[in-house]
This record gives structure tokens, sequence and C-alpha cells, in this order.
């Protein structure tokens, strides 16, 4: 039985341990003498990109699991399969319809299995053709008829034909030298025309479908004249690359000239004592490195310029390890090598749920943007900053956009950064000089495409040294950074494909030519709920990780955890909280260690215990209505607060005084005030002369906080107004906004953490700008449900609604 031992088949063969494949096919050989009784009913090992003629003794490696069941089935030895070639190489579980239905009878003559690989040594014997489906489960099981190919012709013609593809076939093994002689050998003595044919076909590098159409073929003369179409098409593709090559071998003579020229300058260089080997072996392993690294044209000048004067430096030279990290570097960097994006939104999506809990406009945003991607997978990518105060999981949110695209991720801190250097790089005319940091990330992410968090961007410093912020204005430009020059490799590098995304506490000190680069994505701070879900989700769990605990041993009752995040932190996001939460754990792991506990479900009193008294108390709301005593709203980092604003008035000159340390601004806020009740006092019911007769004295708690900002404006309004007119200001009620002299309530920020602020204080109005009224979208469900929000369009709505 011969042995089809073709370059194409090879493909599919693995490494056959014992007496290996020419002792199988001895095997073969002698199954196929005594083996006359061929089955009707057949199970199915169907193959991908190959097909299988009679005659074939091959190895096939196993992967499906409804394969590998089905060698499983078979008896111990020479068991019969039906082989037949896939339509679609993509079909993971095939049914009849998704193959071809001309296929080989084969008997599986041996199976081997080594280290969780499976591969079957099979020998094609007869030709036969799918008649219908036995069973589909465990695997496919099919009846056949056996196809008889037509008597070969007894004529001149068939003759000739056969000689042609004979010749034919040798002339193209003679142009292959990698072929083995013993497969020549066997095409001169094959006399069988027919067989002759499908040993040729099944040898040729062609497509599956050619290869199927010679398997589909009963005439032995059509066959052969298939047969002969491909070799002659293969003939014409070597005689091309043949003059291909000859072509660029006489283009090297130039090339050839020159290096035998180094090998003489080497050789007298080594009668005069200074044996240059080193150098040579160094130098023709950096030729071997940049043609491997596929640089673009810039690059590889540069490389041949600095190999060439690599050439005549002496190894013990400062300058050849310069040279040589250099080259180093250029060779190391992914000119051309880059990750295939992952774009699809439901996992992208569930990626991001099961990372982060809420931040439900951020998600969405990013959602965009991934979906933008994949409609047009070649435009300019947005440079996204996410903005936020610290711990809501900016940076987090970074590698998780990472995960969602399937890119590597890079995370570059800008924070305290203030030499240019750091961004562009060092000149190469400075001792240890190096890349910049942003080309040094990218090399050791092994790809061109990385998604590169940059960290901290708005804690950039500037000295004499240079300005970071203004290097990055070409790297975050996506109409520029195609060409990004780093001044140590001096030559342009491609940044377009690079997915930038920043991180920020505060847009204030970003330069704004930088900040117009960016898109601007805000993470505010998390509420209360937000933070005990989160806790449940994630922290809890992994502090009980991280402390070696079970559920059994450690939990946290709802009403504990509401403890500790209202009491014992005070935070935008829950950093603070993590880290109380572990002092709960390791308290626990201490008891379970000293076998004085099993194991505790955490209350109220066993946090006031291992974490001590409550460290904040937030503000409540006033008892009752007070003269002159107004509760405002404050954003801070870490959410909102109440501000208990106290105006004082006592006989004096009119003068007005201002403690709590305030701001400039809240101090111009102040005045605004003044300045405005003293022109409505007709309209109040006052006497132009009372603001004569009396100073003011306002106070915002607590002294030791420094306070600033507008939004301020209408409280402080408000608490003169009831001093002078009598009237107290409902304990219930809540205000924020900025004023102007007409009279108007203007829009403030931070309305989300205001009113979030206002609930948690038992707050039940709130009045805020007419023009904030479009933000009540960004606040919670649970906010919104618990407060009268009223929206104000000047100081007399805020008159009529807040004094008793």
């Amino acid at each position: 039985m011969p042995t089809n031992l073709s370059q194409n088949q090879q493909s599919t063969r693995a490494e056959v341990p014992g007496d290996g494949l020419v002792h199988v096919v001895a095997e073969a050989e002698k199954v196929a003498a005594t083996q006359q009784v061929f089955p009707v009913t057949l199970p199915v090992l169907p193959i991908r990109s190959s097909v299988l003629f009679p005659g074939a003794i091959v190895p096939l490696t196993i992967g499906r699991d409804s394969s590998r069941k089905l060698l499983d089935s078979l008896p111990s030895e020479n068991g019969w399969v039906a082989v037949f070639t896939q339509k679609s190489v993509d079909t993971e579980e095939a049914g009849l319809n998704d193959l071809h239905l001309t296929g080989v009878a084969a008997q599986v003559l041996r199976v081997v299995k080594n280290e969780g690989s499976v591969v079957a040594i099979v020998s094609a014997r007869e030709r036969i053709r799918a008649r219908g489906v036995v069973s589909t489960a465990p695997f496919l099981t099919v009846e056949v008829d056996y196809l008889e190919s037509r008597p070969n012709p007894d004529s001149p013609t068939w003759e000739a034909a056969v000689v042609s593809l004979r010749d034919s076939a040798l002339k193209l093994l003679s142009m292959k030298t990698e072929m083995p002689d013993q497969i020549a050998a066997f095409i001169r003595d094959l006399g069988d025309g027919g067989k002759l044919a499908d040993f040729i076909a099944g040898g040729l590098e062609v497509e599956t479908a050619e290869k199927q159409a010679v398997l589909d073929e009963l005439d032995p003369f059509k066959r052969v004249k298939l047969s002969q179409r491909l070799v002659s098409k293969q003939l014409k593709i070597a005689s091309i690359s043949d003059k291909i090559q000859q072509d660029v071998q006489s283009q090297f003579t130039d090339a050839q000239r020159k290096a035998w020229l180094h090998e003489q300058m080497r050789a007298i260089q080594k009668e005069l004592g200074e044996d240059e080997e080193g150098e040579k072996s160094a130098a023709q392993e950096w030729r071997d490195k940049i043609e491997a690294a596929g640089l673009p044209a810039a690059a590889l000048e540069q490389a041949h310029r600095e190999l060439k004067r690599l050439d005549y430096i002496h190894e013990g030279s400062p300058e050849f390890g310069v040279i040589s990290t250099y080259l180093e570097t250029l060779t190391s960097l992914p000119w051309n090598k880059e990750t295939e994006d992952t774009l699809d939104l439901a996992r992208a999506r569930r990626i991001l749920n099961r990372d982060h809990h809420g931040l439900e406009k951020v998600k969405r945003r990013l959602l965009e943007f991934l979906a933008v991607r994949k409609l047009n997978p070649k435009g300019h990518s947005p440079i996204l900053c996410l903005l936020g105060p610290p711990g809501v999981g900016k940076t987090s949110l970074g590698q998780s956009v990472a995960d969602a695209l399937g890119r590597s991720f890079v995370r570059v801190s800008l924070g305290g950064v203030r030499d240019e250097s750091d961004i562009r790089g060092h000149r190469r005319t400075y001792i240890g000089s190096m890349p910049g940091r942003l080309l040094t990330e990218i090399r050791r992410a092994g790809t061109r495409n990385p998604v590169v968090l940059l960290d901290e961007i708005d804690k950039l410093g500037r000295d004499f040294r240079g300005d970071p912020s203004s290097a990055l204005l070409e790297v975050l430009d996506p109409k520029q950074n195609h060409t990004f020059t780093d001044h140590y490799l001096d030559v342009p590098f491609d940044l377009s494909k690079v997915l930038f995304i920043a991180t920020a506490n505060d847009l204030g000190p970003i330069p704004g030519p930088l900040r117009d680069r960016l898109e601007i994505v805000e993470l505010s701070s998390y509420t209360e709920r937000e933070k005990r879900a989160i806790a449940q989700r994630y922290l809890v769990p992994r502090q009980r990780r991280e402390h070696g605990l079970k559920k059994a041993q450690f939990d946290i009752r709802p009403e504990a955890l509401r403890h500790v995040i209202a009491h014992y932190t005070r935070e935008a996001g829950v950093r603070d909280l993590e880290r109380q939460i572990a002092a709960l754990c390791r308290a626990t792991a201490a008891r379970i260690a000293e076998e004085k506990s099993t194991g505790e479900v955490v209350d109220v009193a066993r946090v006031e215990k291992e974490l001590g008294p409550p460290k904040f108390l937030h503000d409540e709301k006033l008892d009752a209505p007070r003269l002159g005593i107004v509760t405002g709203l404050a954003w801070t980092s870490v959410g909102g607060e109440l501000l208990h604003i106290e105006a004082l008035r006592f006989p004096g000159k009119g003068h007005v005084q201002l403690t709590g340390q305030l701001g400039d601004v809240m101090k111009e806020s102040v005045q605004a005030a003044w300045s405005l009740l003293r022109s409505r006092a007709a309209g109040l019911g006052l006497d132009k002369e009372v603001f004569a007769e009396h100073d003011v004295h306002v106070h915002v708690p607590a002294g030791a906080t420094p306070k600033d900002g507008p939004s301020a404006g209408v409280a402080m309004f408000t608490a003169l107004a009831s001093q002078f007119t009598g009237r107290p200001v409902r304990a219930d009620l809540a205000m924020t906004g900025e004023i102007s002299l007409r009279g108007a309530v203007l829009p403030i920020g931070g309305l989300k953490e205001k009113l979030l602020a206002a609930v948690r204080a038992g707050i039940r109005t709130v009045l805020i700008p007419h023009e904030n009224e479009k933000d009540l979208v960004d606040v919670p469900d649970e906010a919104r449900h618990k407060l009268k929000v009223i929206a104000v369009r000047t100081v007399d709505d805020v008159l009529r609604h807040a004094l008793v």
C-alpha cells in the first residue's frame, strides 16, 4: 500500500512514538491483504482543509470531543471510519449537510495519546459516497455506497496522458528541493494511471475544493486530466518564483562586494593583532535582528547607519555599548505587531458590570466608544479623560476597557512628572540617555495598539527642565501622533493605534491646550447606597479571601456596614471603607487563630469595639426654625455636606464681619447678598437707616475648615433677610445657588452630591436654581422620592418658600 507523505498532508501530522510510521505502513499492507469485507454503516471522522485519497496513510490530530469519543468506541485495532472533508473550516460539529458527500472508507491503524493530544493514524482504502444518516449522537454515523472507478482505457491517448502527468509531477518535484527522493521513485514505479492521479493530487498545495473535485471524479481519464491541470498550474507558480529569486539574487552583487571588502579589512586587522571576530559576530547578530524587526523605511535606514558605525568600533569602546543599546531599543519596539480588537458589546458590558457597580453614565460612554470602533475600526480614537475624586474606580475602568477590547494594558503614572524628557526621551548625547516613558511601556506591552492609561494627568509639574504637559500635546492629538518622534530614537513612531485614557481629580491644573484634546467623562462620588452595594459585592468578599476567612467565619450585618460608611469614612470612593473592613477582618482572624472564636457576624457594637468611637458625625437638620440661621449645601471632593450659615446683627455703623475661613469668592458672595438686601429694603418693609445703625457678623462653621465658592449666595442673602425682617427660616429646608445683584438665582455644580447630603441629614425641601432642574436626571431615584425639590428663579421666590 503506498504511503502518501506530501508536504500538504504533513501539516496535519504529529510525532508518532514507538516503531514509527514505517511499521504502521507495513501493518496497513498486511491488513489490506486480509480484509476484503467493507462495512456499509460507518462512523464519520470529519477533517478540515484537507482531502484524503484512497491509498494514503496519514496521521490526523484529533481535537473535537465527538471525534475522540468515536476513536474510543472503535475496536482496539483496524476499526473502520468514514472520512469526509468539511465544506467550511469554521464548522465545529459537522452534520451531513456540512460535509462533501464523497469521501474515503479508512481503517484506524493506531491511536497515539500523549500529554492531552490525540493522533490517529488512518489508512484510506476505498472511495465512498454518503447515502443517509443513521445516528447523530454521540457522533455522526452514516450509511455509505462504495464507488468503483471505471476501468482504465486502453488507448494511446490514455497512455500519453499518464506519461505526461508523470513527467510533469517529476519536473515539479525537481524544483522543490525539500521533497524526499522516495516520492519521485514511487511516482516512476506506479503504473496505474488512476492511482497516480490520486497520489499526485493528494500531494499538491492547492485549494481543498480542487482536490475534492479529483476525489469526486470516477472516470480515470478525466481524473488524470484534472490532476494534470493542477500540476501545470503549480509548475507555472514555481517557475515564476524561481525567476523572482534569480532577479533578487542578481541585485545583491554590490552588497556581496562590500561584504568581501569588509572581510579583507578584518583579515588585515587580524594580522595587525586587532582581532575583530567579536565585532563580526555582534554585527551579524544585529543584522539578523534588524531584518526580523520589520522596521519602517526611516527606522531601517537609521539602524543600518548605526550598524555601519558599529563595524568600525572596538567592542571595548564605550560607544560600542551606546550603539548596541540603541539598536536593542530600536529592534525590540513593536513596529508592526498589534492585537486584534474584540468588539463584542455584550461581552464588554458584562466585563464592565462585573468589575464596577453603578457608574451607568460612564459605562454608556465607554460602550458607545466600542460601538464606534466596531463600525469604523480605522477611525481616530478619542482621548478620554476620566474625571472624578479619588477611589471611584478610574484606573480600574481603564483596565476593564483593555479587557473588553482584548488589548494589552499599560499604566503610565504622571503624578509629579516635571521633566519633558520623561515623555519625549533623552537625546543620545547624554550619558545614560533612554527613551521616554511612553515608548518604554509600549515596548514592554509588545504591541503597538495597547490601552495606555495616563494616570493623574492633573498632577503634572513643570520647571526649568521643560513642560511635560506641552510634550503631551502631540501625543494626544490623533492627527499628529502617527509621527511621534522620541528624542532618543530620533525616528517617527506611530501612536495612532494606541487608545489613550487619562485620569484626573481636578480639571483646574490641566493647561487649556491639553484640556482641549481631552473628552471629559465625569465620575461622581458614590452614594451611600452604592457604597453598601460595592462593599457587599466586592470589598467584603475580597478582604475575606485576603485574610483566609470563609463566609461562615466572617460576615457583616447591613446596619453595621451602614454604620461604618456613615461614621468611620468620609470619602468619595471606597478605599478607606475597604481599610475599615480589613481591620474588622484582622480582628476576627486573630480571635479565630487564638481559638477564641469559630466565626463572627459583625454588628454595630462589634464595629465600635474594634474601630473605636465614631470618627465622623454628619450634620443634622435644625430642630426648629431659627432667626438668621440657614441650612446651605456644599460640594466637597468626598461628597456633599450641610453648611449652617449664621447671621447676627447688633448696634454699630453698618460694618460686615466674616469668619469661618471663607475664601475670596465666598466673601464676595456675602458682599453681594448685603448689597442686594439693602437695595430691596423697601420691598421687605425695612427702614434704610437700620442698615447704617447695625453691624452684621456672618459665620460659617466649622471654623477650622476652609470654604469657598459662590453657591452659598442665596443662603447668605436669606440669613441676612431673616435677621433684619425678624422672620425665622424653616428648619426642614436647605438651599443652594449663586445670586446676582439683580436678584437672579444662578446655576451651580455638584447638585447630585448636595441633594444626597440633604437626604442623609433628614431635610425634606431643597431650593435649587431653575437652570439646574435639568440636572435632576443624574440624581438617584431614592433621593428624588425623599425630597421636595423647588426650582427658583429669583431671591423673592427663595424668601417666599424659606421664611416662616
